[in-house]
């Protein structure tokens, strides 16, 4: 977009230091939408979207209410970073009607100044803004001739997507199926608008990861590092989320791969022998990052773990080659495997035939988990498998949280590893992987 269009494009921005993103991205991710179900047999004129935003929560019993991020669907289709909303697309124009809370006055004491419909209608681009109250009057006001809610599983996380619902729905005709996959689809291949947002997150994710690298040493804690991903990426970035838990594990911590959580709260003191695993992601604008670094603590690789940081090097560079339209995932996740065996192989770690390694998932004894996965306004973003892609049930390839063919406009994460401390805990409990090994 040009200079001079994006003047007059309603935009999000924290600032002359961040990206101005403007709302035509969610007009022409709308727009792709409609085209894709106007596209499948089972549309029927006259269907009108309906998808219901992220709601306030507070936390526990109490009234603290924890920072709101916008559900994804919802943001990817409308952008809005306003709790409680809705949003209704009807699907042979094109037109779009956002619902918002409709709040008593007293809330400006708390909340600051309450918009008028006609600000959320310049803020957001949309063609209509009503108050949420008033939905089944202005549905009925559309004539719909069925309304089509988001229904689906995501096959990342096991987890069924929230449908729509509101008082007196009932009265309208609904479809629970037609919508979620091909919204999941449209999610899945970016648009030159969204490629830019996720540059930009990434390139903010990598500055914050050099800023650590500049500042360890031993003796910091691991949250202490963490602290500085953070600050960078919210200052410099405008990120005020982060995409996922920071993982700092230092030493042994850096072979548990979700390591971070309240339990594990990066808390270990960095020791000058320790290899450090971090892996951090901003997120800006509910589009997501994600990084990993390893390193060593004092700055000088011992032979050991130069040995294996070139092996996952290699494999990394390797698979980067390979990423090209038409190649499948579940053969360059295999391929980083075998590159890692190779090494592994050369330096005396593992003995015999490469190839009959591979015939018995070795590879698996060393990388447990799964090569990459889709991103986008989820870290683990939604599409891996999709109605005719199968889960290949084999060791270390059934971690795959995709096993699709490669499309241009597909955005993954390339990140294989060698786990030393992985192999030491499995090793026991797969006998044929381990008489391998």
């Amino acid at each position: 977009m040009s200079g001079a269009a994006m003047r007059h494009e309603p935009t999000f921005s924290l600032g002359d230091h961040t990206l101005p993103v403007p709302m035509a991205l969610h007009r022409e991710n709308r727009h792709r939408l409609c085209t894709r179900l106007k596209a499948n047999k089972s549309f029927r004129a006259g269907s009108v979207v309906l998808l219901q935003g992220g709601e306030s929560t507070t936390l526990y019993c109490s009234d603290r209410e924890p920072l709101f991020r916008q559900e994804s669907y919802f943001h990817w289709a409308f952008g809005v970073l306003e709790t409680d909303c809705y949003g209704a697309i009807e699907v042979d124009t094109g037109r779009t009607t956002l619902f918002v809370p409709k709040l008593p006055e007293q809330y400006a004491v708390w909340m600051g100044r309450l918009q008028a419909l006609e600000q959320f209608k310049s803020k957001y681009a949309v063609d209509h803004v009503q108050y949420v109250p008033d939905i089944s009057s202005v549905l009925t006001g559309m004539k719909p001739t069925v309304l089509l809610l988001l229904h689906g599983l995501n096959t990342d996380s096991g987890k069924m997507s929230r449908q729509a619902a509101f008082d007196g729905i009932s009265e309208f005709s609904i479809d629970s199926e037609l919508l979620h996959p091909e919204m999941a689809e449209c999610r899945v291949f970016k648009s030159d608008m969204e490629l830019e947002v996720l540059r930009y997150t990434c390139g903010i994710s990598s500055a914050a990861h050099k800023l650590v690298m500049k500042r360890i040493r031993p003796g910091m804690k691991e949250y202490q590092l963490e602290s500085l991903f953070l600050q960078y990426c919210y200052a410099n970035g405008g990120c005020r989320f982060v995409a996922y838990t920071c993982i700092c594990g230092s030493g042994d911590n850096g072979a548990t791969l979700h390591y971070g959580h309240s339990g594990a709260p990066n808390e270990k003191t960095v020791q000058a022998t320790d290899m450090c695993l971090f892996d951090m992601g901003g997120e800006y604008y509910c589009y997501t990052s994600d990084i990993t670094c390893s390193y060593p603590a004092s700055g000088k690789f011992t032979a050991d773990q130069r040995l294996i940081y070139e092996a996952v090097l290699k494999a990394t560079r390797a698979v980067m080659e390979g990423s090209k339209p038409g190649a499948n995932w579940v053969d360059l996740h295999r391929l980083a495997n075998r590159v890692q065996l190779q090494e592994l192989k050369a330096a005396g770690i593992v003995r015999g035939d490469v190839d009959d390694m591979m015939k018995h998932h070795v590879g698996a004894l060393f990388m447990p988990h799964g090569l990459g996965h889709f991103m986008g306004c989820d870290v683990h973003d939604v599409g891996g498998y999709p109605a005719g892609v199968e889960r290949v049930d084999a060791p270390g390839v059934r971690s795959l949280r995709t096993a699709r063919t490669l499309q241009p406009r597909m955005v993954l994460t390339i990140e294989p590893g060698t786990v030393d401390r992985c192999t030491l805990r499995l090793a026991p409990c797969t006998p044929t992987l381990a008489e391998k090994a």
